[in-house]
C-alpha cells in the first residue's frame, strides 16, 4: 500500500501540508492549535525513573494529537520543579523521547508533538547553560558574539529534546521602571534589531533566501519564536501588562523594526504581546498579525499566544469560544494554557469562524513540525549537548561591563595592592547576577563577584568580606561593620543593585509573573511583575553607599542589576569608579574581576540610557527633537547617555568626512551609497576596544517631526597606545530611510547630520543634503 503524501520526505512541504489536512477531524485540527499542558504536569519522578502522567495521556487521548508541548523542562519556583522532581540534562533526551513516543503511537496521524521550551538566555532547565541576560547582551554592541551563543545555546535545546525555543527579543527599555526590562536588548530599535537577526541566524541556522528560514532545520538548530509582538515595552508608567498610548507612527518607528529584522531573518514565530494597540489587544489585533505581519510583510510562521492571553478576551468577546474564534480571525496560530482555543471546534459548528480560517492556522503549525524533520526523525536519537557556550556566557559578561564613571587613577587596581573591601548585598551571590526566567542552579555552579576578586587578587593580597546591609529596605545594623573593614583596607568594592532571583515564597500569577502587591516579595527588585516607582538604590544601600565614601578609602562601585538604577549624582562622585554589570550570568563574577584588576579593558556600552531620576523620565535618546531645556529642579538629559562607556585610556574623534555632499532620491526611493569616515585616536597609555557609533539626525525636510538622532551603525576598533585609525560606514537608503505619512519605510529629500562619535551626546557631524530626483523622460 503506498504511503501517504504527507509521509513522503520528498514532497514539497505544501503538498504535504495539504495532503495531512484533508485527512483530519475537526478536532484533531483544534489539537494541533492548542498548547494548553504544562509541560512539567506531563510526568512525574518515581524511584525507577520518570513516568508520563494520567493527565498528559488524557489530553493526548482527547484530540488524537497534541500540537505542542510547552516547558517540559522548564524548571523554577514558579513551575515548583527542582532537583528533586524535575529533568536534569542525564534524562531530558529520554523524557522528551518518552513524550513524543506515546504521541506518535497513540494517536490515528501520528503527528509528532512540537517541544516549546524558554531560551531566554539560556535553555530555562536543570543543568542549562546560563548566558547574562538580554540587557547585558546588549551592552556588549557585537551582534557577531551573540549570534555564536545563540547558536549553541540552540544546539542545547535540541540535544534534550526540544524543538522551539521561546525567546525575548522585541521588547525596547522605553521605560527603566518596567520589571521586564532585562529581557530587552536596549531602548534603541535599531541596536535590537541587529540583535534580534543575529539571534534568529545563529539559533536557526542559514535561512532560505531574505525574509524565508531554513527549508529543513538542522538537527542542531532550533525554530525561533520571538517576543512580544508588538509594543509592550511601551506600557503606560512601567507597568507590567498595562495599557500602551502609542500612535501608529511610533509602534512603526521604534516597536516593529526588530521584529521587522527577525522576519526578515527568518523566524519561525512570533509571540503576540499582551498589551493592546489602540484598544485592541494584540493577540486579537487582525490589523496587526494579517495587515501588517502576513499581508505587507510577508510573514508566513506562527503567531503564538502569550501565557493565558486569549482568555483575556472574553471581556471583548463575552466568553471564551467567542474569545478563541476572535484570536483565530486576528491572525493567531497557537494558544498557551488558555481555555478559550481548546473550544474552536464548536465555534466552527456556530458559525463564528469558518473552518478554512483553522485550516490556515493548523497549515502553519504542521509546516514547522516537516520543516524540523519530526515526521522522519521524531526522536532525539544521539544529540550531544555542545561544548564552549560556558566560555562564550563569561565572555559576554566580561564585555558587557560598562564603565560609568572613573577619575582615571582608581582603576585598574593596582598590582601590589593588600587590602580588598569588598562589601555588599550583591557580592557573594549567584542568583542575584542571574536575573529572571532561570531554573534553579546545582551548588557550586558560578562564581560571585566576592569569589573573583579573592581568585584574582595578588599573592599576599587579603580579601576581606562584609555583607554591609540587605538588598531592600533601610536596615543599618551590617553598616559599622563595613565601614570599619573598609577604613583598614586599600580600596572598598561596594557591589550593589539589584535582584530578580525567585524564591519558593514568592507569589505568582497564573502566567508566572511575580505578584507583587503593595511591596516586592521576597527580595526581587527586578523581574516580571516587578516595577518600580523609583529607580534609586534602596534605603540601605544609599546609606552603605554614603557611609563606606566617608572613610576615605577609594570606593569603586559595581551595580549589579537588571535595569539601569538612578544613582544621585552627589552619591556616585564619592567613588573613584563606577561599573554596571546587567545580570551577568554565573561566572559574571570572574568577569567583573578581569576589568577590575585590568585583565581585560571596560569595552561595554550602555544599551540603554541612565537617568538622573524617575521624575525624568522619559529619557531615551531618541525622542522627538522639539528642544526641551529642561526641568526647573533639574536637567532633562540623562545622567549617562546611551551608548556611554569608558575604556581605562582616551580616545580623541576626528570630525567625520562624507565622499559627498550631497546624494538624490531615485525614483524608486533608493540613494546611491556613499561613505563616512572618521578618524579615532588612542592618546592614552593602555590598549583599547573602542565601539565608534553612527548616528544621523534629520535638519531640514521630511513628512513627520524628526528625532533627535537615531542610531544607524557601529563598529568596534582595537588601538594600541598612540595609534590612529579611520574607521568607515556605507551609508544608504537603509541609513537614511525613516517612516513616511503612508507608514512605509523611504528616503525623503532634505538636510541630514551624519554625526560619530563614542556615545549618543558627544558626536560631531558633517551636512549631507538629499535631493529629489527627476522621473524620466517618455521616449
Amino acid at each position: 500500500m503506498p504511503q501517504p503524501r504527507y509521509r513522503d520526505p520528498a514532497a514539497p512541504v505544501a503538498d504535504r501540508v495539504r495532503d495531512l489536512l484533508a485527512r483530519m477531524t475537526l478536532t484533531e485540527k483544534v489539537g494541533q492549535v492548542n498548547q494548553r499542558m504544562y509541560g512539567w504536569q506531563a510526568y512525574e519522578r518515581t524511584p525507577a525513573g520518570h513516568r508520563l502522567t494520567e493527565a498528559f495521556r488524557a489530553e493526548v487521548a482527547a484530540y488524537d494529537g497534541m500540537g505542542a508541548l510547552y516547558g517540559l523542562q522548564r524548571a523554577d519556583p514558579w513551575s515548583g520543579v527542582t532537583f528533586g522532581t524535575g529533568i536534569g540534562a542525564a534524562e531530558g533526551a529520554r523524557v522528551s523521547d518518552a513524550v513524543q513516543r506515546h504521541v506518535v503511537e497513540n494517536t490515528r496521524l501520528a503527528i509528532p508533538v512540537l517541544m516549546v521550551e524558554e531560551m531566554p538566555h539560556g535553555h530555562q532547565a536543570l543543568d542549562g547553560t546560563v548566558l547574562p541576560v538580554n540587557l547585558a547582551v546588549g551592552a556588549t554592541w557585537d551582534p557577531g558574539l551573540y549570534e555564536e551563543a545563540a547558536a549553541l545555546a540552540a544546539a542545547e535545546l535540541r540535544a534534550r529534546g526540544g524543538h522551539v525555543a521561546l525567546v525575548s527579543a522585541l521588547d525596547l527599555v522605553r521605560d527603566p521602571r518596567w520589571g521586564r526590562a532585562e529581557e530587552c536588548f536596549g531602548e534603541d530599535p535599531w541596536l535590537a534589531a541587529r540583535f534580534t537577526e543575529a539571534l534568529v541566524r545563529g539559533a536557526q541556522g542559514p535561512g532560505d533566501g531574505p525574509g524565508r528560514g531554513p527549508v529543513s532545520y538542522g538537527a542542531d538548530r532550533a525554530a525561533v519564536v520571538l517576543k512580544h509582538f508588538a509594543g509592550q515595552g511601551a506600557t503606560v508608567g512601567g507597568r507590567n501588562s498595562a495599557a500602551t498610548e502609542l500612535g501608529a507612527r511610533e509602534l512603526h518607528e521604534i516597536h516593529l523594526p526588530a521584529a521587522l529584522a527577525g522576519v526578515r531573518a527568518g523566524a519561525a514565530g512570533v509571540m503576540a504581546a499582551y498589551n493592546e494597540f489602540d484598544g485592541v489587544p494584540c493577540a486579537a489585533n487582525r490589523e496587526l498579525l494579517t495587515g501588517l505581519l502576513r499581508e505587507r510583510w510577508g510573514f508566513a510562521g506562527l503567531v503564538m499566544a502569550d501565557g493565558c492571553a486569549l482568555d483575556r478576551l472574553t471581556r471583548l468577546a463575552g466568553g471564551p469560544v467567542a474569545a478563541g474564534a476572535l484570536a483565530l480571525a486576528a491572525g493567531t496560530d497557537l494558544s498557551l494554557w488558555d481555555e478559550s482555543f481548546p473550544r474552536l471546534a464548536e465555534a466552527v459548528r456556530r458559525g463564528l469562524v469558518d473552518e478554512s480560517v483553522l485550516d490556515a492556522a493548523v497549515g502553519r503549525v504542521l509546516a514547522l513540525k516537516f520543516r524540523l524533520g519530526l515526521f522522519e526523525r521524531p526522536y532525539t536519537g544521539e544529540l550531544q549537548a555542545p561544548s564552549g557556550l560556558r566560555e562564550l556566557s563569561e565572555r559576554i559578561a566580561r564585555e558587557s561591563v560598562v564603565l560609568l564613571r572613573h577619575d582615571g587613577t582608581t582603576l585598574p587596581l593596582p598590582e601590589r595592592i593588600r587590602g580588598i573591601a569588598v562589601i555588599g548585598p550583591n557580592a557573594d551571590s549567584v542568583p542575584q547576577q542571574i536575573g529572571d526566567y532561570t531554573a534553579p542552579q546545582r551548588p557550586g555552579t558560578g562564581v560571585t563577584v566576592l569569589d573573583g576578586i579573592r581568585a584574582a587578587a595578588p599573592a599576599g593580597g587579603e580579601v576581606g568580606y562584609a555583607r554591609g546591609c540587605e538588598l531592600v529596605g533601610g536596615d543599618r545594623s551590617g553598616i559599622p561593620a563595613a565601614v570599619a573593614l573598609a577604613a583598614s583596607c586599600e580600596v572598598a568594592v561596594l557591589v550593589l543593585g539589584g535582584s530578580s532571583a525567585r524564591e519558593s515564597a514568592t507569589r505568582f500569577d497564573s502566567n508566572g509573573a511575580a505578584v507583587v502587591g503593595s511591596g516586592p516579595p521576597v527580595d526581587m527588585t527586578c523581574g516580571e511583575g516587578v516595577d518600580l516607582a523609583e529607580l534609586t538604590l534602596p534605603e540601605g544601600q544609599s546609606a552603605l553607599l554614603s557611609a563606606v565614601a566617608a572613610t576615605g578609602t577609594p570606593v569603586v562601585v559595581v551595580l549589579v542589576q537588571g535595569r539601569p538604577h538612578a544613582v544621585p549624582e552627589d552619591l556616585a562622585a564619592r567613588a573613584g569608579a563606577v561599573l554596571s554589570a546587567w545580570y551577568p550570568g554565573p561566572w559574571g563574577g570572574r568577569a567583573i574581576a578581569d576589568v577590575l584588576f585590568g585583565a581585560a579593558g571596560p569595552v561595554g556600552r550602555l544599551p540603554v540610557s541612565v537617568p538622573r531620576s524617575a521624575a525624568q523620565l522619559p529619557v531615551f535618546y531618541n525622542g522627538k527633537d522639539h528642544g526641551y531645556r529642561g526641568y526647573v529642579d533639574q536637567p532633562a538629559t540623562a545622567h549617562h547617555p546611551f551608548g556611554h562607556g569608558l575604556s581605562y585610556t582616551t580616545v580623541e574623534y576626528g570630525v567625520p568626512r562624507l565622499s559627498r555632499g550631497s546624494v538624490t532620491v531615485s525614483p524608486s526611493g533608493s540613494v546611491p551609497p556613499l561613505t563616512c569616515v572618521v578618524e579615532v585616536a588612542n592618546t592614552g597609555a593602555r590598549p583599547v576596544d573602542e565601539t565608534v557609533q553612527l548616528y544621523v539626525r534629520r535638519v531640514l525636510g521630511g513628512s513627520s517631526w524628526p528625532r533627535v538622532r537615531e542610531l544607524r551603525g557601529f563598529a568596534r576598533i582595537a588601538l594600541a597606545p598612540g595609534e590612529r585609525a579611520e574607521v568607515s560606514f556605507t551609508i544608504g537608503t537603509e541609513t537614511l530611510a525613516s517612516v513616511t505619512r503612508s507608514l512605509e519605510q523611504a528616503v525623503e529629500p532634505g538636510t541630514f547630520e551624519i554625526a560619530t562619535g563614542p556615545s549618543a551626546d558627544r558626536t560631531s557631524g558633517a551636512a549631507l543634503t538629499v535631493g529629489l530626483g527627476q522621473e524620466p523622460s517618455p521616449s
